[in-house]
């Protein structure tokens, strides 16, 4: 039960008199003069007035005379009802007297209750007031109020909206109820409801989704019917009443609540239970529901609501007080004294209390901005704040009522109050405006609370992050620190995740900080935290393990060189794996058989820089393993074997390291790409590799200059011997080289010339004049040389005028053998055919040649009519010989002439080597029985060829 006697009042509402216009006698029936600019007087009622109503723009009244009149809006809206001039407009609706009017608010229907006669006889009348019958509305229906034959009086009337519902009570405590159509007596049904023995002193009709509840209360209990089924149960909801006028059904923002206004309590009412209830004492006289407000019409000293049926009209006129309550925020939001107040009415948005005096109060609610600018100068915000709410302010506004009621808490102390109204600003109040605040020391917890709604908002920047973490380290409040940064999920972060491992790891929070960089995949974060701050290197070691291939490779090149220093075993290890069959160590093993990632082990030499044990092992580890690493690879290693075997002194371990050394060099990985070991051999002075690999390479120029440089004469010979094949001019430089050597090399120089001599490789001459130059060198020494060669060229001298002589006899042979056929003529005496070697028949093709061909064959086998298919290849041959002579006769000539007139005669000789021009010319020949030799005159070719055409 609330207490009002603690509700603080407020003048929420402006109070103003109804005026009617200047010049009118008074509200008589008929239409009234159209209201002017002219200035106007205070409205007068008639006396008399006993019921009224309002809806659908108008105010509708009764009186004791046989009249109802409207007053309508003049100026069409809500807006300046209450102080624009009235037009009343009045009818006769009864006979004698209207006793209960109810105005629809969704149709401008009027249903009326009076007498036309005399007796307790009432009538049931519905008008439709946009409808004219002689100037009059309309009146769709009459029907007697009264079911049965008992005659009773009529307490109250509603009717539902959707004009479906009627309902009547008496004051024998009797309810009818009316079903169907309202306006039409064929498609209505009348049933009595409820039966009791007391007064119905208020009805109202409900609306909850399908179901339609009747309240029904009288002066002693209160209750509710289902009138939308058949058997309309009913639910005894209390057993206290009220008296007449003194129930209302709210609207929606109290749940459409029935309130029973008591003279001790109000009490409020669902369709199946009572809700709450207010004391507000004083004996009630009116109740009505106005925007959310509940209007009391109260007078102090108690009469008991029974006296109204029995002498009404016989009560004193006592001061009377209306109270406008607002039930939802617990304050008055009105309260006023009137002289005996007749009804309280609500249309266009106001609040119209009809005095007995005829005067018309309107009250027009104040707008929410004034209400609250009241409410802020008593600094009563939590009484605003819920009044915003209420009147359904939007959040900017809201904001800015919980700014100002921060700033007042504020100012006065009450840090702890401001900060939470600071932070119901939230999204809408620039966070620096609070924080600037609480920057204080002794304030940080406000701050704190502030920042941590902020990020539980997702509202928070970084640097919100980094003022808030710095908060709790300052109170070292791990508890909430830890709350605040081990969350569930990726979603229910709220915060910049890498301004908190920043900010942690600067406050000394290692193990928060390691958490969130773990928990968040920050691998960077977490290592550097592990490696530069904790010196957990073994820690950081197993967390790369865990990481994906992509990531576990880059934090090693990153953080090797760190690891390698610190833990050079673990570390090794993680390499080798990294660069074979790399698979994060988190993985369970039956995924082992599956081919992992492997990394280029190339990329981590340098990491082993101060470790060369570590390196060899990785070296030979990925040399055994994995045989098609990189070229790095087997170059660092072979550079590792010849360090150890030039510093080693121990005989029996540098012949194992020069064993290991050579095996690596002939392992087949230096058969391409061999410069850098080459160079590496030589710097270490590794003779048994320089020598294999230019060996290897095809050196044999600079392996034979190796010999000669160390005076290895033996060996000199062997490279000749070995290579002389592939590189003639080898033997040439060995020559060279002993022949400037001043001791005996007698022995070697003979081996030379021997070869030299089998092998033709150089011209007596040149040979005499590169031993001229050694003085050990006798004739001694070339006398078995020089014999045989000129031994050899006495018989090529032979041989050659062996070949003159018979060239002469095959020439001379030919010139006969020409002038015979010039001179003589030729018979063909062949019997078969040169191609297909079958009997010769007519017809039959013959050559001067000899040879005879079927003309079928010809002509199948012959590119020219005039050749001889069997002769056309060597004729061919040696006509492109005498072309080419004829072509290169003053070939000679020319050169020496351009060489002698060019500026460039380097660019001259060049040219004529790119045309060929000194390419050794190799002439083909046939033995002389099968082909015309090559050197016979140019003359005595080209005759021969003339004459071995076809002939006829």
């Amino acid at each position: 039960m609330a207490a009002y006697l603690q509700w603080r009042r407020f003048v929420f509402f402006d109070k103003e008199v109804v005026k009617e216009p200047l010049g009118s006698d008074g509200p008589a029936p008929g239409p009234a003069p159209a209201a002017g600019p002219a200035a106007s007087k205070l409205l007068c009622l008639p006396p008399g007035i006993t019921v009224c109503d309002s809806g659908r723009g108008s105010l509708v009244f009764g009186d004791i005379l046989p009249l109802a009149l409207s007053l309508p809006d003049p100026c069409g809206g809500p807006a300046g009802a209450e102080s624009a001039p009235w037009r009343l407009t009045g009818f006769q609706a009864y006979k004698l007297r209207v006793t209960h009017l109810y105005q629809l608010k969704q149709h401008n229907i009027l249903a009326s209750v009076g007498e036309d006669e005399q007796g307790i006889n009432p009538l049931v009348k519905i008008w439709n007031l946009e409808k004219r019958d002689g100037g009059n509305p309309l009146c769709t229906r009459i029907f007697p109020a009264i079911p049965g034959t008992e005659p009773t009086v009529v307490s109250c009337l509603t009717v539902h909206e959707n004009l479906n519902f009627m309902a009547i009570g008496f004051t024998d405590g009797s309810v009818t109820l009316n079903k169907g159509d309202i306006t039409r007596d064929r498609h209505s049904k009348t049933q009595i409801l409820h039966k009791g023995n007391y007064p119905v002193t208020g009805l109202a009709f409900r609306q909850a989704g399908k179901n339609t509840h009747l309240f029904v209360v009288t002066t002693e209990n209160v209750q509710s019917y289902i009138v939308s089924g058949k058997d309309c149960p009913r639910v005894e909801l209390d057993t206290h009443g009220c008296g007449l006028r003194c129930s209302a059904l709210s609207d929606p923002s109290q749940d459409l609540q029935f309130i029973v206004a008591g003279d001790e309590c109000v009490y409020l009412y669902q369709p199946d239970e009572r809700g709450p209830c207010f004391a507000f004492e004083g004996q009630k006289l009116i109740a009505h529901w106005f925007r959310g407000y509940l209007v009391i019409v109260s007078r102090d000293r108690k009469v008991s609501p029974k006296s109204e049926f029995t002498n009404r009209d016989s009560q004193s006129s006592d001061k009377q007080i209306l109270n406008i309550y607002d039930l939802c925020n617990k304050f008055i939001a009105y309260s006023a004294v009137f002289e005996d107040i007749v009804d309280v009415l609500a249309e266009w948005g106001s609040l119209y209390v009809l005095t007995r005096d005829g005067r018309v109060h309107a009250l027009q609610e104040k707008d929410t901005q004034t209400k609250l600018e009241m409410l802020f100068k008593k600094n009563l915000f939590e009484m605003a704040i819920n009044l915003a709410k209420s009147q359904h302010l939007d959040s900017d506004g809201l904001a800015q009522i919980f700014m100002q009621y921060g700033d007042h808490l504020y100012s006065k102390g009450n840090h702890d109050g401001a900060v939470q109204q600071y932070i119901r600003t939230i999204g809408k109040l620039e966070p620096s405006y609070v924080i600037r605040k609480f920057l204080d020391a002794q304030r940080i917890h406000n701050l704190t609370a502030y920042l941590q709604t902020l990020h539980r908002q997702s509202l928070a920047n970084a640097d919100h992050t980094t003022l808030l973490l710095n908060c709790y380290t300052k109170l070292k409040d791990s508890l909430r620190l830890e709350e605040f940064i081990k969350t569930k999920s990726e979603s229910e972060v709220h915060f910049d995740v890498e301004t908190a491992i920043r900010v942690l790891r600067q406050a000394g929070y290692y193990s928060h900080a390691l958490y969130l960089a773990e928990h968040h995949a920050h691998h960077e974060w977490y290592l550097k935290i592990q490696l530069e701050d904790i010196k957990n290197y073994q820690e950081a070691l197993r967390y790369i393990g865990k990481l994906p291939f992509e990531q576990a490779e880059s934090n090693m090149k990153r953080y090797g060189k760190i690891l390698m220093h610190h833990i050079p075993e673990q570390m090794t290890q993680l390499l080798k794996g990294l660069c074979t069959n790399y698979r994060p160590s988190f993985e369970g093993q039956g995924d082992r058989e599956s081919p992992g990632r492997r990394a280029n082990s190339e990329e981590f030499i340098p990491i082993f820089a101060n470790n060369p044990r570590e390196l060899k092992a990785f070296l030979e580890h990925m040399s055994a393993v994995q045989p098609d690493s990189p070229q790095g690879i087997y170059d660092t290693l072979l550079e590792l074997r010849l360090q150890n075997w030039a510093h080693e002194k121990d005989p029996q371990v540098k012949e194992k390291l020069h064993a290991e050394a050579i095996s690596l060099l002939k392992s087949g990985r230096f058969c391409d790409v061999f410069d850098k070991a080459l160079v590496l051999c030589q710097m270490h002075d590794f003779q048994d590799g320089v020598l294999h690999l230019y060996e290897q390479g095809k050196l044999y120029q600079q392996m034979m200059h190796y010999y000669m440089q160390h005076e290895q004469y033996r060996q000199v010979i062997e490279v000749c011997e070995r290579h002389g094949e592939q590189e003639p001019s080898l033997w040439e430089q060995a020559l060279s080289y002993f022949a400037r050597k001043e001791e005996d090399c007698k022995e070697y120089v003979a081996a030379v010339l021997k070869h030299i001599e089998n092998k033709n490789l150089m011209p007596p001459l040149l040979v005499v004049q590169t031993l001229a130059h050694n003085s050990t060198a006798t004739l001694s020494v070339i006398r078995d040389y020089l014999v045989q060669k000129l031994q050899k060229q006495s018989q090529q001298i032979a041989q050659d005028e062996l070949r003159v002589r018979r060239y002469r006899e095959e020439t001379t042979r030919i010139r006969q053998e020409i002038q015979e056929l010039k001179a003589s003529p030729k018979i063909f005496q062949k019997t078969k055919c040169s191609i297909c070697n079958s009997a010769l028949e007519l017809p039959s093709v013959h050559f001067l040649c000899g040879h005879s061909f079927h003309q079928h064959c010809f002509e199948s086998y012959s590119e020219s009519d005039a050749d001889c298919p069997t002769c056309l290849p060597e004729n061919r041959k040696v006509m492109d010989m005498i072309r080419a002579q004829e072509q290169k006769r003053d070939l000679h000539d020319q050169f020496q002439h351009q060489l002698k007139c060019s500026n460039d005669s380097f660019s001259v000789i060049a040219d004529y080597f790119g045309r060929g021009v000194f390419n050794k010319l190799t002439l083909l020949t046939d033995p002389p029985t099968a082909r015309l030799a090559g050197s016979l005159e140019s003359g005595l070719q080209r005759d021969l060829l003339v004459h071995s055409r076809r002939g006829t």
